[in-house]
């Protein structure tokens, strides 16, 4: 949910639109949004910076809009922080505490916080037509920025240099801050190293690898335990392409390896076969690209970037929930875009090699974990699923729904969930696991609206190999999206559907024979 500071809400929206706001992900409020930009966590907040133009509901004047939040579900909205101007667009970026005051702008006392973030530079510009690497400081706690005066800080001459991921590194040499940024164009991830956040010394580049036939986006570089081991650190390298994605345009590829202070080397396990050949024909192409390891299997996770200072070491995304085939036509207004929920990762082992898990952030505030048992609808342990179909709880407007489903297809041929739905079965979202080709599927062509563009009617499709024989389900349907998180989020799909009116209804079903509930709960969330 998106409450705002500085103006209320538009008036109404255009019939049929204002059903499709959600309520626990972020939306601005009139305008347009696309990639999480500097997200940090600092004094009790977590800061959400977002592409943002502040005129319209399209892509276009792209500035840094700004949101804040104690639980990552309900986000209070504030001025847009750095705008842009004659000579350049605000693109994406990150922002660091500088607790060592290295960059002068705070004092060791009352760090500043620090946002590194490309310069897309127009034509008032004498670097016209390059991006570069720019810096803002805030010493209010982010509520107001000022531009540093010796901008750009980093440039390469390029055209496609951008969107800077900035961390602080402790090595065998002491610390210092690195910037994983992207040559777009060229598929390659370059890595700096910096003393003060104002100079910058190359170390090296990563890629082309993997998914490589579209351009690469919004890197992120980070460390993390497997299954908890300390003894047993490995880092993870987010790449986000556009397009060329497993689902088809946009989406987010991740690599598992080591990294020394100076360079990134994927594990072996990590690494497909290249996807950007040209003389590969179409089924190639997507078996290749279903070797590589994805964020998300879905068509609607872009750009996912974690966040800086997470408290208890966690390790929190959060995505853009689009996809640039249509990102400009969502049928929404005034407001265009919402964020995906926040998602802790972490890595686990699977089949001898380290993959991510993510679970979506659904804690209230001061809790650890979990949902407002108030808000329980349905609760049910062992029964037999055979031919009728089992409705559940409908949807709510105004809120979102969890359904947590552990189920053992049995004689099954197939599982369904039908979300969206109606009485007619053949209206809804259908989420589905096919037992023989160990595949869950989603399928939104009559989910409702989907002729604002013909890209969006569409299936989407995942390998799922079960274990003990247990299909486990963690879903979240808010008003216009449906994420879905497969035994226990290591397989993650997340799609945007816009239900008919009155389409609240979801049904649970075996096919081809008899499969067995063993757990089904379903909540709400407002």
């Amino acid at each position: 949910m998106s409450t705002f500071l500085d103006a209320p809400r538009p008036g109404t929206p255009p019939a049929g639109t204002s059903r499709f706001r959600p309520a626990i992900h972020f939306t601005a409020r009139n305008t347009w949004l696309n990639d999480p930009n500097g997200l940090v966590f600092h004094d009790g907040l977590y800061h959400l910076f977002f592409q943002n133009n502040p005129f319209g509901s399209a892509w276009g004047n792209m500035s840094w809009g700004h949101a804040t939040s104690r639980d990552l579900m309900h986000w209070t909205e504030h001025r847009v922080a750095i705008a842009c101007d004659e000579a350049e667009d605000i693109f994406s970026g990150s922002v660091v505490v500088d607790r060592g005051n290295t960059s002068g702008f705070g004092t060791t006392a009352a760090p500043a916080l620090v946002a590194i973030y490309t310069s897309a530079y127009k034509a008032a510009s004498e670097y016209n037509g390059t991006q570069a690497q720019s810096l803002a400081y805030s010493t209010d706690a982010g509520m107001t920025w000022r531009r540093y005066d010796e901008n750009p800080v980093l440039t390469r001459d390029s055209a496609h240099f951008r969107d800077p991921k900035v961390f602080r590194y402790q090595g065998e040499q002491g610390a210092c801050w690195v910037m994983v940024a992207v040559e777009a164009q060229h598929q390659k991830v370059v890595l700096y190293r910096s003393e003060d956040l104002k100079s910058w010394d190359f170390l090296s580049e990563f890629g082309p690898a993997n998914a490589d036939a579209g351009e690469w986006e919004c890197p992120d570089l980070f460390p993390l335990s497997v299954d908890g081991d300390p003894d047993n650190t490995k880092w993870v390298l987010i790449v986000n392409v556009n397009p060329g994605a497993v689902a088809g345009g946009s989406g987010g590829q991740y690599f598992v390896g080591h990294f020394d202070g100076v360079r990134f080397v994927p594990d072996a396990g990590s690494l497909a076969a290249p996807t950007g050949v040209s003389s590969l024909d179409a089924s190639a192409s997507d078996a290749a690209l279903r070797q590589c390891q994805w964020l998300d299997w879905g068509r609607d996770c872009y750009a996912s970037v974690s966040f800086s200072e997470a408290p208890d070491g966690r390790r929190i995304i959060i995505g853009w929930m689009n996809n640039w085939d249509y990102a400009n036509e969502l049928p929404t207004a005034p407001w265009r875009s919402s964020m995906t929920l926040a998602r802790e990762v972490r890595l686990t082992a699977v089949n001898g090699a380290a993959r991510l898990a993510q679970q979506p952030v659904l804690a209230r505030p001061g809790e650890g974990a979990g949902l407002d048992a108030d808000a329980e609808l349905m609760s049910m342990g062992l029964s037999e699923l055979n031919g009728e179909a089992l409705r559940l709880p409908d949807s709510v407007p105004g809120a979102a729904q969890v359904i947590e489903i552990l189920i053992s297809p049995g004689g099954a041929d197939r599982i369904d969930l039908r979300i969206f739905g109606s009485s007619d079965a053949a209206h809804g979202a259908v989420l589905s696991y096919y037992t023989a080709r160990a595949e869950l599927s989603l399928d939104r062509r009559h989910s409702g609206d989907t002729g604002f563009h013909t890209k969006f009617a569409s299936v989407e499709s995942a390998p799922l190999v079960l274990e003990h024989g247990v299909l486990k389900l963690l879903i979240v349907v808010d008003a216009c999206s449906v994420e879905v998180f497969a035994q226990d989020g290591t397989v993650v799909l997340t799609d945007l559907v816009f239900p008919e009116a009155g389409h609240l209804q979801t049904w649970l079903s075996a096919e081809g024979g008899p499969a067995t509930v063993l757990k089904l709960a379903v909540s709400t969330l407002t």
